[in-house]
């Protein structure tokens, strides 16, 4: 595997740390996050290697971006793949849920594989689990939180009543 090269800076749901080798986009990371990358004290510090990405995440973040152009090289499982690519399908704006990401993937009988595979998604907002949703409507699991979920929503403006707080991390 050839080494990773990772950039940090602040954002507006604070610190993202991103990751890339010779392949593509390895990583996003949140200030917190559920599971971390191995063998992360081997990456050297290379802003020039990741400034396309953090130009484009800061242009998501300041609404001039709803797709990304960036070269993609999640490692995962098959089945992981394969749902980290579907969540590529969903629009800017929009929710699905688990059970609709399942059956997108043709498998629609297994809504807790993908929330799993989903939940170990390595490119969190440019691969956008933050855009599924449990099936009643309301907000489910996120690595980087669920105040931090509700933020990227509220920007992309999906209009949900759990949504609507006085508090907005993009004021």
């Amino acid at each position: 595997m050839t080494p990773l090269s990772y950039d940090a800076f602040d954002s507006p749901i604070g610190i993202l740390t991103v990751a890339a080798d010779a392949h593509g986009l390895r990583h996003i990371l949140f200030p917190q996050n559920r599971y971390q990358p191995q063998g992360r004290e081997h990456w050297r510090h290379d802003p020039a290697a990741l400034a396309d990405a953090r130009a484009q995440l800061l242009e998501y973040f300041a609404g001039r971006r709803r797709r990304f152009e960036l070269p993609l090289a999640p490692a995962g499982t098959a089945f992981q793949l394969q749902v980290w690519q579907a969540l590529a399908q969903i629009p800017f704006g929009a929710t699905w849920s688990y059970a609709e990401l399942a059956r997108h993937v043709g498998r629609p009988s297994a809504s807790r594989a993908v929330g799993a595979a989903n939940g170990r998604n390595p490119l969190p907002i440019v691969l956008p689990c933050h855009r599924v949703i449990g099936a009643s409507g309301a907000l489910t699991g996120f690595g980087g939180g669920l105040p931090t979920k509700a933020a990227l929503l509220r920007l992309e403006g999906v209009d949900m009543p759990q949504l609507r707080q006085d508090e907005d991390l993009f004021a």
